[in-house]
């Protein structure tokens, strides 16, 4: 099985990839629990000053460990960091149905 068929077991419903998400950014980013009361509507890019350029590959390269995806260059521009419901959306159209 690959790693991505391996994290898309994982998640049984969206609230679980939703929660894995939210946890994924509050730690990668250090955000010391603010991430996990991020909404759909939450502004990333530009309100979050965590979230810079290297915040974005510390985030790429923990979908890859983390959650088992992987993410091509040509896949990531500044729309998909937007909101977090622009991310979760990019998120959940990389796991496997």
């Amino acid at each position: 099985m690959t790693r991505a068929a391996a994290g898309a077991n994982r998640w049984r419903t969206c609230l679980d990839l939703r929660l894995e998400l939210l946890s994924l950014i509050d730690s990668t980013l250090n955000l010391g629990g603010r991430g996990m009361f991020f909404d759909d509507a939450t502004p990333l890019i530009g309100a979050v000053p965590e979230l810079d350029s290297m915040g974005v590959v510390l985030l790429l390269t923990a979908f890859e460990d983390r959650l088992g995806l992987a993410v091509e260059d040509d896949e990531i521009d500044g729309s998909i960091f937007q909101t977090f419901g622009t991310l979760l959306a990019f998120v959940k159209s990389k796991v496997p149905t």
